[in-house]
Formats: structure tokens, sequence, C-alpha cells
């Protein structure tokens, strides 16, 4: 069974499911702007949905670590899919953070078993990257049950997954000033109205849609931890989670792109010369840039994930520069590899026209490259993380 396998194995079997399915499903993905619904079945059946499950819950008991290696797999031959799933990963970790006995027969258990999927809705309209200040409102209606009112935008899997981790903002008029709380709302909720699908420059597969709650009704037993929670949440799991997530995303499209490039100059000869373009010197030196760029990229990402697992606090610098390390690393490489191969990579849905599209949602993606250098710096300045 999957929660017996060892990193060794399960990081084995994440290279066989993207060999043998993902790779297949992913021009329709980018090209059609296709949901990789194959893709996500496949990791679903093979017990990789419950990669950070805990074991005694049937999952594979996985940490950081494990997330930035699977997600990077995926990500060399479809970014849309790593996201996909690395954004149900990081709901489940969410989920598990605090799960009561319930939550966990009613979703941790289901997710190990491939029969559930589950993704954040965080992010809002108007509130930017400051997606840790929900504006959706959490109203207890009833002992045994909240309304939720508001909208969600960036909705990764939006439309495609079985439950939505969804911030809010209690608005009683005893809760307290930024009451934040997580709630788990399920894809049948009466109230949830989705926006159009997704129609992005890059990422094309990742059904990232906007989602509105007109008075969502959920038990009170769907509560993530306590009222107030979410802060907790969002710097402890969420923020972990999803940066490694991503960042092992982003440094899969490196890799892809360079391994694109490394072929492209090892296989293209001059008809004038013969001359091999890798037998020039110059694009050796370049080549040898764009690989070093990567591996201290990757050794920064496997670090700061290997610190994290082992609960050591000096992580928290390493993971916050991770993904924005590799929204660089990503962007220049494949920008880079672009020009080393010359007008044939500038053809209309060449493999590495995808990975420049793909590779420059890094920057934008919450929290933005920027913010996440702010956070470094006031972290490093020992000043609070948010402002007041």
């Amino acid at each position: 069974m999957p929660y017996h396998m060892n990193l060794d194995q399960i990081l084995q079997l994440v290279n066989q499911t993207t060999q043998t399915v993902i790779q297949d499903e992913a021009p329709r993905v980018d090209q059609e702007a296709q949901w990789p619904e194959e893709g996500i079945r496949a990791l679903q059946r093979n017990g990789l949905a419950g990669l950070v499950v805990p074991r005694e819950e049937g999952g594979m008991g996985q940490g950081l670590y494990a997330l930035a290696r699977a997600c990077e797999t995926i990500g060399t031959v479809s970014a849309s899919t790593a996201l996909c799933y690395g954004m149900h990963c990081v709901g489940t970790a969410v989920i598990a953070a605090k799960a009561t006995n319930q939550q966990r027969n009613e979703f941790l258990q289901p997710i190990a078993a491939g029969e559930h999927l589950t993704t954040l809705a965080l992010s809002e309209p108007g509130t930017g990257s400051h997606f840790y200040f929900p504006q959706t409102q959490l109203l207890l209606q009833s002992d045994d049950e909240y309304l939720i009112r508001g909208s969600k935008t960036f909705v990764t899997n939006g439309g495609k997954a079985d439950s939505y981790v969804v911030s809010t903002m209690g608005i009683e008029p005893d809760a307290t000033l930024h009451e934040f709380s997580c709630v788990v709302v399920e894809k049948d909720r009466s109230g949830l109205e989705w926006g159009g699908e997704w129609k992005g420059l890059g990422m094309r597969g990742n059904s990232s849609r906007s989602l509105t709650l007109n008075d969502v009704r959920v038990p009170v037993q769907n509560l993530l931890g306590e009222r107030g929670d979410q802060l907790w949440y969002v710097f402890q799991v969420v923020a972990p989670f999803f940066l490694t997530a991503m960042s092992g995303t982003y440094l899969g499209i490196a890799q892809a792109a360079f391994d694109n490039v490394r072929q492209h100059l090892m296989d293209r000869t001059h008809r004038h010369s013969g001359m091999s373009l890798s037998q020039l010197a110059l694009l050796q030196h370049r080549a040898g840039m764009l690989w070093a760029k990567i591996e201290r990229t990757r050794r920064l990402i496997y670090h700061a994930t290997e610190l994290a697992d082992q609960g050591d606090p000096a992580a928290v610098l390493p993971i916050l520069s991770a993904k924005a390390e590799v929204a660089h690393c990503a962007v220049d490489v494949v920008n880079e590899a672009m020009t080393l191969a010359g007008g044939i990579a500038y053809r209309d849905n060449s493999r590495l026209d995808v990975l420049l599209r793909d590779a420059r949602a890094a920057h934008v993606m919450a929290p933005t490259t920027d913010l996440l250098y702010t956070w470094l710096g006031r972290a490093l300045l020992d000043q609070p993380i948010l402002d007041s």
C-alpha cells in the first residue's frame, strides 16, 4: 500500500505517473486550457493525493521536502498539473494541521484513499497579494451552523475540487478585530457560484476561477482549529506548504527549459562548417551558467524544506526566499534558453513558448516576489513580517 512506501519509492511512483500519464496529457492541457483530469486522477489512483496526509489516516506522512520533489518532477512536463496537485497538497496540510476526529474521517481519509480532492480559496478581489486579510464574512447562524458570504479569486482547481479551504473574517458584534478563520466548504453546498473558465497566458490548465459564496451554510464542525486561527494557519502551514509547492513547480520549469536547450545545442550542426553548437565556447559557457543557476536554486529549496521538516526555526528565511529565487531562476533560464535555441524556439506553441508563459506566473502569484523579499528583509532586521 502507498502509506508503507519510503521516500525513494514515493518519488519513483511520482516519476512513473509523470512519464506514463501526465506527459501524454500535457499538450492538451496547455493548448485547450484543459484541467488535467487524467493526471490528477492518476495521482489519486496511485495514492499520491495522500502525500502529506498522516500515515495513521492512511496517507504517506510526508512533508515539505517530498512535496518539493514531487512538484519538481511533475513540473518538468506539466506546470499546470504540478500547480493543481500542489494546491491540493497545501489544502490537505491545512486540514490536517489541527484536524478533529470528524475532519479526519470526512476529509483526510478520503483524500488518502484518492476519493477527495481539495484546494485553497484564499485570494480575494481588492486585497491583491494580501491574501491573509480576508474580507469574506463568517457569521455564526446557530449553535451548529455558520453562514459564509463573500468572493474569492484565482481558486486553483476551481469547480473541480471536492472541497475548498476558505479564509473568512468574523462579523459578529463580539468578534475580535481581525478574527480570521479557515473553514472547509464542500463543493455541493448551496450558494456556491463559479465565475467563467480560466483563460490565462500561462498555467492554462489550472482552472483558476472566481468564486462567490452567497450565504453558504456549513456546519460548525467544518471550522479548522479555533475561531481566529487563520493567521496561524497562514504562516505555520499555508505559507511553507504553498511556497514549497510553487518552488518545486517552477524549478521543474527551469529544468525542463535547460534540458530542451541542451538537447538542441547537442543536436544542431551548422551546415557550412559541420560544427555542432555544443562545440562553440560561448554556448558552452552560457550552458554552464544556466546549469549553475538552476542547481544553486535547487539546493536552496532542498535545504529549506529539509530544515522545515526537522522543525528548525532557521527554515523561515530560506523558505521565504526559495519561491522568490526560483521565480527569477525560472524566468531567466527560459528566456536564455529561448535565446540560445534561436528562431526555432520562437514558434507558436513550441516547448519553450509554453515554458516561458508558465514561468512568468512565478513573479505575480501571491505572495509576489517583491513581497517575499520584503518579508525576508523584515525577518532579518527583527521587524514584524506583517504591517500593523
